[in-house]
């Protein structure tokens, strides 16, 4: 089949611990074969970060692994425990992390929820990365009351403005609600309302709706389908996000993109290192693919980003499921290799039907 990309692309892989590794490896070999079902070509690089960078290279944040990101197309990254991920954000200036959460429909009965709840619910929540708590002045200290330890959640008023500025081009392209997250009762000097709406004065299709953050967390458990776009800081976006796992039906679900001002990115599923499973060959790959989509779309190469997300859909409708998703009834309990043989056994089926369809064409 001819295909309209003909691209070269460069990845760093981080697979880092944990089940990172197992994501990582199971996520490049479903992008290897939609990039040869696309005619593009994927050079993938390895870099070290967290502990096993440490084991290594001594350094959490080598300056090697820097270098080989340094004119990359993207980096996918596994998961760390400590160390190294803050920094790698902070050095490319990833502020921008989309994190989607939408409902597929085989899954509606996994959900915390009732299905009618989150049927087609398509929620982007937009994060600040590089600011805020984990950024700001912190240490131990000690005064005639004892022993403290702090941390500062200092956001400069232009950190806000360029993450609003990202938050509304995404409600403006989707439905046009875009919700600030914020907690000026209790926070009055970050000016997370006044600032997001004088910066959409220039989108005047969005509606912006400031919240609560306690109470955007009870709404998205109560009627989460009311949402757009979620606006939140470093430590709102942060938590706010997992609740997604949760609507969804599992964590491993969930991919995320942390784009710099360049549109360079971080691809990344929004769990953990899971240690309790790492190793077993069990880890559910979808979060890290789901971020992969993310990067493929970045790229523009579109039609790829379409190819994975329908064999995803159609191999999650013939019930076959990993061991996060809880198996009930006839739905296929597999590990993460079978997950992966699936997935590139529709992809080939997908390929197969559309050289038919090319072949008929040119008779």
């Amino acid at each position: 089949m001819e295909s309209l990309s003909k691209a070269s692309y460069r990845i760093v892989a981080i697979p880092g611990e944990g089940i990172g590794p197992e994501v990582v490896e199971a996520s490049l070999k479903i992008l290897q074969h939609v990039a040869k079902i696309q005619g593009f070509t994927l050079q993938v690089d390895y870099g070290w970060l967290g502990a096993t960078a440490f084991e290594q290279l001594g350094s959490y944040f080598p300056q090697a692994t820097t270098e080989l990101c340094d004119g990359a197309d993207g980096i996918v990254f596994g998961a760390v425990s400590q160390g190294g991920l803050l920094e790698l954000r902070k050095h490319f200036d990833f502020f921008c992390n989309l994190r989607p959460i939408r409902s597929v429909n085989s899954l509606l009965h996994k959900s915390s929820l009732r299905p009618e709840k989150i049927q087609g619910l398509d929620i982007l929540i937009v994060r600040e990365l590089v600011s805020g708590i984990y950024f700001g002045p912190s240490g131990r200290s000690s005064d005639e009351r004892g022993n403290y330890g702090y941390h500062t959640m200092r956001y400069y008023d232009e950190e806000i403005r360029r993450i609003a500025r990202k938050a509304l081009e995404q409600a403006q392209y989707r439905r046009g609600l875009l919700t600030v997250a914020h907690k000026e009762n209790a926070l009055p000097h970050l000016h997370w309302t006044r600032l997001v709406q004088e910066e959409a004065t220039k989108f005047p299709n969005v509606i912006v709706e400031p919240m609560l953050v306690d109470n955007l967390a009870m709404q998205m458990v109560l009627n989460p389908q009311r949402f757009d776009v979620i606006l939140a800081s470093n430590l709102f976006g942060d938590i706010l996000s997992d609740i997604g796992g949760a609507l969804v039906g599992s964590i491993g679900l969930l991919g995320s993109a942390s784009l710099n001002a360049n549109g360079f990115g971080l691809y990344e599923a929004i769990h953990g290192t899971a240690p309790d499973i790492a190793g077993l060959g069990i880890a559910n790959p979808l979060g890290t693919l789901g971020a992969c989509v993310l990067m493929l779309q970045q790229w523009g190469e579109v039609q790829a980003a379409q190819q994975i997300i329908a064999a995803q859909d159609r191999i999650l409708a013939k019930g076959y499921r990993t061991a996060d998703l809880f198996t009930q009834g006839e739905e296929i309990l597999v590990n993460t290799a079978t997950l992966v043989d699936l997935l590139l056994e529709e992809l080939s089926v997908v390929q197969h039907s559309q050289l038919g369809v090319l072949h008929e064409s040119r008779k």
